[in-house]
């Protein structure tokens, strides 16, 4: 059939339900003062939906004056109004729905079981109302939480809230997740957060619904039960040996009496025995989904490396969208700490990006290398750039200078004797790494005037 026929069909069943002819069915949609009477046709509504098969069976079907009687309080007016235009006429309008509309217009597709408009709308949702399902992660992840048809928006919000779990961690409404939820955040491989984060946010969450204070040397014996009891679940899902020595010390180990003895025996000895391996049977540590090998960084770096690339100064990538492959090509503890294996392993690959962590601190720096690092002179390029952490693991603390265009023909330096080598910051040699800081090559970026580096990563960048 071909679509002028079927607009020519669709209308006229619009022009059948717009004009009510010979219909028996009467539905009364929301709440008083809110209520509206709407008519509609049996034969119809029940070919487009297994519901209302059900709802007009000889069983419990209702009936006034050889009419069928259907109450929705809980859908309203407008909402019915929609489905039912879709049921008769195969179309659908939602850009002019709020976000809080749309959901609750989804729960009632799935009430009325239109397995059709379940899949579309939850697209619509992911596509067009990302913000909003990031307004109140908790409400609507309870919500999704209660209708197992809901399987593409749950599997989104779920990896929306791995990939920026702060969203939810940090939010007022954290405290009133329930705990089947929390247990299923708690078991993702892929939660993007440090395990320390977690660990202080399971402890807030669960005190706050003991109406427990947090200061252990306040509690008495009802306290640690009552918090033992409420954690017990829990437990199991923290990865504790994935948490520093200092942290451990003052953020878990204080926290003992709470904990599984053998734990905390098993923990102290990690930290205290050298090489003693870890007593668990779950991943020492959480991997993104974002597959990537690094040693210095996490998953959440990336986003940032790519908009740096393309130069994205507001709206920043994120791991569903990064247009770039980084492929680990060198490992200073893995494939030697010289100069030699740099150049042997990253040579004639084209654009790199390296990362270094300087000795005894925190502290990332790094650059990117759009050209390769082959030859013996300086390069041009006016779209290199240095970069630096101040705190490796917490992204916030970046920041990212591109080549000024005065120096774009000393943005690079290859030798087969040096390291990577960008503008006044290189590496002569591998236990001795300078910084001049010349704003005439790239802009001042904070980093110490000689230094020493524990070890640095190699990557290649290649676009998808």
């Amino acid at each position: 059939m071909s679509s002028k026929f079927l607009t020519e069909l669709s209308s006229d069943y619009k022009k059948l339900f717009e004009t009510e002819l010979g219909y028996d069915v009467i539905i009364y949609a929301g709440e008083e003062p809110n209520v509206k009477e709407i008519h509609a046709h049996s034969n119809i509504l029940c070919i487009r939906s297994q519901y209302f098969r059900t709802a007009f069976s000889n069983e419990w079907a209702e009936k006034e004056n050889g009419k069928f009687i259907l109450k929705k309080q809980n859908i309203s007016p407008q909402l019915f109004d929609i489905i039912l235009r879709f049921i008769y006429c195969g179309n659908i309008e939602l850009k002019n729905l709020q976000g809080p509309d749309v959901l609750k217009l989804l729960i009632a597709v799935d009430e009325l079981n239109i397995q059709s408009l379940i899949l579309h709308i939850q697209e619509y949702l992911i596509e067009h109302q990302t913000e909003f399902l990031q307004q109140n992660p908790t409400g609507i992840l309870e919500i999704i939480y209660q209708h197992e048809t809901f399987t593409d928006l749950w599997n989104f919000c779920l990896e929306a809230i791995c990939e920026e779990p702060k969203i939810l961690f940090n939010s007022n409404n954290f405290i009133n997740l329930k705990a089947p939820l929390l247990e299923l955040l708690l078991k993702r491989d892929d939660l993007n957060m440090n395990e320390i984060e977690i660990w202080d946010s399971l402890l807030k969450w669960c005190l706050t619904q003991q109406n427990v204070i947090n200061d252990p040397t306040k509690w008495n014996k009802e306290d640690i039960t009552k918090i033992e009891r409420s954690l017990h679940r829990f437990i199991p899902l923290i990865r504790f040996y994935d948490i520093e020595p200092t942290d451990f010390f003052y953020k878990v180990y204080c926290y003992k009496d709470i904990l599984p003895q053998d734990l905390v025996h098993d923990l102290l000895e990690y930290h205290i025995v050298p090489n003693k391996k870890p007593k668990t049977n779950i991943p020492l540590s959480r991997k993104p989904n974002l597959k990537f090998d690094s040693t210095l960084i996490g998953s959440n770096h990336i986003p940032l490396f790519a908009s740096w690339i393309d130069k994205k100064d507001s709206s920043h990538y994120n791991q569903k969208n990064i247009p770039y492959e980084f492929n680990l090509l060198y490992r200073s503890s893995r494939d030697g700490f010289n100069n030699k294996s740099f150049h042997k392993n990253c040579d004639n690959k084209g654009a790199t990006i390296w990362i270094a962590k300087i000795q005894g601190s925190t502290q990332l720096i790094g650059g990117y290398n759009p050209l390769d690092w082959n030859g013996n002179c300086w390069k041009h390029t006016t779209n290199s750039f240095l970069f630096n952490f101040a705190n490796g693991k917490d992204i916030t603390t970046a920041a990212v200078k591109h080549i000024n265009g005065t120096g774009a023909h000393l943005a690079i330096f290859c030798d087969k004797d040096y390291g990577p080598q960008m503008g006044d910051l290189g590496c002569a040699n591998p236990n001795n790494w300078v910084y001049g800081g010349n704003i005439k090559y790239y802009p001042n970026l904070g980093i110490p005037n000689n230094f020493t580096i524990e070890g640095y990563e190699v990557f290649q960048v290649i676009k998808k």
